[in-house]
């Protein structure tokens, strides 16, 4: 790692969880190696979040806005920051000590790369939990794995500001999945890396997980992979692959409006399945 210096910048979005982003910040100002600055955008919150960042945290980039979602918080922390990379935390996970410096040393031997992330140590309800094979971290070339599911943890990832130059920010129409829909864009064209040993503990469980709030994510998944496919900017192979997950998610997802008798939304999908089916092996 000697010689190879980089300015990181922390972005952390933050919606009334203030004793949960407490924890977040004291685990960032505990990494062996500190970043350049640490950016905190509070997303609207009404509890003691600005209070307390100021009487504990005073090297904090403080900002507030009014409430619009992770997706435009996060964009708002990459306008403000000046690094060169940016590291996203959500405020209720956790950093192990460690984890910058391993990301820097992995970097300055693999200086390709504009993309980095880790495993991770998952904890639901306090309780630490094995993961299931399918949510395995993969580096390389792992478009076809971020197609299932979100295949890479936003706090776990430290990305170039290049490559949101080249690909653009976060959407901010997606309420849940924009981390899902960013991977999508960046794996389509960029290589990933990996730091096989984990680097932070994933909080999940606590009952303001926007995940735990909303029913059927994968409609929000199907219109990604549509946003995708429609912008005609995928190779010939991931396109085909990106069209057979939309069709399998959309399939699932419309036996399940059927269930409910959601007969609009059912209509829906199922001209949608039938519009993108044509698109099969063409």
């Amino acid at each position: 790692m000697a010689g190879y210096i980089i300015k990181i910048s922390v972005i952390i979005p933050s919606h009334n969880r203030c004793e949960l982003l407490r924890r977040a910040l004291l685990s960032v100002f505990c990494q062996t190696l500190l970043p350049f600055e640490v950016i905190v955008i509070d997303d609207g919150s009404t509890d003691n979040t600005g209070k307390m960042i100021n009487n504990e945290f005073p090297a904090v980039n403080y900002y507030r806005q009014e409430n619009a979602g992770v997706s435009s918080a996060r964009n708002f922390g990459i306008h403000h920051s000046t690094g060169d990379w940016l590291a996203f935390l959500d405020s209720d996970d956790e950093w192990l000590p460690e984890k910058l410096s391993q990301q820097v040393a992995a970097l300055s031997v693999n200086q390709e790369y504009k993309v980095c992330h880790t495993e991770e140590i998952w904890i639901r309800n306090g309780i630490r939990v094995n993961l299931a094979q399918k949510y395995a971290k993969r580096g390389g070339w792992i478009f076809s794995f971020c197609l299932p599911l979100c295949a890479i943890s936003p706090s776990t990832v430290m990305i170039h500001r290049s490559v949101f130059e080249d690909i653009g920010l976060f959407d901010t129409y997606f309420p849940v999945c924009e981390d899902y829909e960013l991977w999508l864009r960046i794996t389509a064209k960029y290589q990933v890396l990996l730091i096989e040993e984990p680097q932070i503990k994933k909080h999940g469980g606590h009952e303001n997980q926007l995940s735990q709030k909303l029913w059927g994510m994968d409609r929000f998944r199907i219109t990604a992979l549509r946003k995708l496919i429609d912008s005609a900017q995928l190779s010939k192979k991931n396109q085909q692959m990106a069209i057979d997950m939309l069709l399998n998610k959309s399939a699932i997802y419309l036996n399940g409006v059927i269930k409910r008798g959601k007969i609009d939304e059912a209509d829906y999908y199922q001209e949608l399945i039938k519009q993108y089916s044509t698109f099969q092996n063409d």
